[in-house]
């Protein structure tokens, strides 16, 4: 029998070889456009790629790693999924970037200790079957890990979760803010920004779509409000060094 993660991988697979590319980076509705671009505002803003050797973990069809490269100009930039066929639409988009592309799994990637600046969780732990794992091999090979993830404190998100379709075959479950720091502290990581971002959900009508972006400043910037109306978290934390108590980098 085949177990969840596997199960995942294919219906990933089956995306990208279907629409060439994942539904969210390939289709024309307005949400998904305001969501994606939403998102990689609150990337760039926290990442500090410029100059940096980054390695996107779960970088899917390649969408956003390519927008990272052409906006962030990092020194160096890898791209890893577990799934080939997105690996392949990922290779086929990125003409002649320099930007490699790798199969691989997100539990044990073949690169030694500290061989990134910054490794990037962006949007796989809520399919991920064991995500400090995930977190904890992030730390092994990056002085910084970057997540972004779904906001697991928006009761909105965890109602489409279980009504969506699209959720449920991807096997989606989203995490709160405490769940991330305790995560990350027995990863050995300690946080040094984080923030709530966007307000448009993925795949909803078109007006609906303009009227919560016409009001997503608002509630960003409303303490309580963005803790559970915001669509993703965002978190950059530091690799603690134990023989000094405090980031490898200071």
């Amino acid at each position: 029998m085949k177990d969840k993660n596997a199960d995942r991988i294919e219906v990933f697979n089956r995306d990208a070889a279907s629409n060439r590319g994942y539904l969210y980076t390939t289709n024309t509705r307005l949400s998904s456009q305001l969501a994606t671009r939403r998102s990689m505002e609150a990337i760039m803003r926290a990442g500090g790629f410029c100059g940096r050797s980054v390695l996107d973990v779960g970088c899917g069809d390649g969408w956003y790693t390519i927008q990272y490269w052409d906006t962030a100009r990092p020194g160096r930039l890898v791209g890893l999924d577990a799934a080939a066929n997105s690996i392949k639409v990922a290779k086929t988009r990125k003409g002649d970037r320099p930007i490699e592309f790798m199969v691989g799994d997100a539990h044990k990637i073949p690169y030694p200790d500290r061989s990134f600046d910054i490794v990037m969780l962006q949007s796989i732990l809520h399919h991920d079957d064991d995500p400090l794992a995930s977190i904890r091999e992030a730390f092994r090979l990056g002085r910084r890990v970057l997540i972004h993830e779904p906001n697991g404190s928006n009761l909105g998100l965890k109602v489409i979760e279980r009504i969506s379709r699209y959720h449920r075959e991807h096997l989606e479950k989203s995490y709160t803010r405490r769940r991330f720091v305790r995560w990350i502290s027995q990863a050995g990581g300690v946080i040094e920004r984080d923030a709530f971002a966007g307000f448009v959900p993925m795949f909803c009508p078109d007006w609906l779509a303009r009227g919560m972006k016409a009001i997503e400043p608002l509630v960003e910037k409303t303490p309580l409000l963005r803790c559970v109306a915001c669509a993703v978290y965002v978190v950059v934390a530091a690799r603690v060094d134990p023989a000094e108590g405090e980031s490898s980098d200071r």
